[in-house]
């Protein structure tokens, strides 16, 4: 089976982390024929299974729309018979618009995958986002999403939608007996620092902070811009040697694996990755119940504790438990791991092939 994974680029994303290991757990599959091709020419930031294909498409410069120069260079390239897959599977919203068009053109079957929650719109491109999700994706072959949340809302415009969540990027631990930091981690751009809603968690965590002076907040992630402002808000609320940015942290994994308590503050998410990974390596996991995914990661009180959204108050007692009982965190954190069973790649990977294996039989 000829699978063609298409997407923007492959940068230092959740997504493009996704098509990585989804596309190198195919490429095992010695029936199936894997390329990866990028609609921009931009360094790759995760590594593929040599035996996957990569083609990166060029375009004319003179054409100013990225759009619709990613048609005719994907049209281009498909022009070609031997180049054409069995399947396209295309990752994010604009990337799907393109793919879509271009799939239709050459009868080419195509799932095209949505990452974020129908309610957020790529910056500046409401419109462009509005169409393609209401108009366009009626077109494809099938949409995934990532949680039940966004359902109704596709149905409703005669897409045909699953849910199909994204697989944990890391193993899970198998030995948790090991002593963990007095840490409590977050993980996030710092310049979106609203939507991961960091400059709350500062605020809500000042007073715990100060009355369990051993413990220390550690926020994994880059951004100037978000540095800046957070900085302020530390210096603030007098914790700047008890919050720590750590910038960009290419051992994600190893940071867990030495931290006790994760916290998710975000106002909004996808299926949040990083929730995901966190429960992998045995963290003690408490989450507001945001829109959308953490309900479909954590059962409250049995693997985590679920918040109601932006409530600080609770937030907060449920953080001051974590930090002063011990017990509870290993609890949790046994729990967590025992858990993630559906989100495990070998199961994703399954799904997936069964799914192109229907899709090819249909008419």
């Amino acid at each position: 089976m000829k699978i063609h994974f298409i997407i923007s680029s492959i940068g230092h994303g959740g997504a493009e982390r996704v098509l990585v290991l989804m596309a190198n757990n195919l490429a095992k599959n010695p029936n199936n024929e894997i390329s990866v091709i990028t609609l921009f020419n931009k360094k790759d930031n995760y590594e593929l299974n040599p035996s996957i294909k990569r083609e990166s498409l060029k375009g004319s410069p003179y054409i100013p729309s990225h759009t619709l120069r990613s048609i005719i260079n994907l049209s281009r390239f498909y022009k070609t018979r031997t180049n054409r897959p069995n399947i396209i599977i295309s990752f994010i919203t604009l990337t799907n618009l393109i793919c879509i068009i271009v799939a239709k053109l050459f009868k080419i079957k195509i799932i095209a995958q949505e990452h974020n929650s129908y309610l957020r719109y790529m910056k500046g491109r409401k419109l462009i986002t509005k169409l393609t999700k209401e108009y366009v994706y009626k077109k494809a072959d099938l949409v995934t999403v990532l949680t039940s949340f966004d359902l109704p809302y596709y149905t409703k415009f005669g897409v045909n939608v699953r849910v199909m969540p994204n697989p944990c990027t890391f193993k899970p631990i198998k030995d948790n007996s090991h002593r963990r930091d007095n840490t409590i981690l977050a993980v996030g751009h710092l310049d979106r620092y609203h939507h991961k809603g960091f400059d709350n968690l500062i605020k809500l965590i000042a007073p715990l902070l100060i009355a369990n002076p051993e413990w220390k907040l550690k926020i994994a992630g880059y951004g100037s811009i978000g540095l800046e402002y957070l900085s302020k808000l530390v210096k603030q609320y007098n914790l700047e040697n008890q919050v720590l940015f750590l910038g960009f942290v290419d051992n994600v994994s190893e940071l867990m694996q030495k931290s006790s308590i994760f916290i998710l503050s975000s106002r909004y998410e996808g299926l949040p990755m990083v929730l995901l990974e966190a429960m992998s390596q045995g963290m003690a996991c408490i989450s507001y119940n945001c829109k959308t995914g953490p309900s479909d990661i954590i059962e409250h009180d049995v693997n985590g504790f679920l918040i109601d959204d932006q409530d600080s108050l609770k937030m907060q007692e449920k953080l001051d438990e974590l930090i002063n009982n011990e017990n509870l965190r290993k609890q949790l954190s046994n729990e967590a791991i025992k858990s993630l069973d559906k989100f495990h790649i070998s199961n994703i990977t399954k799904k997936y092939q069964d799914l192109f294996n229907k899709l090819l039989l249909e008419k």
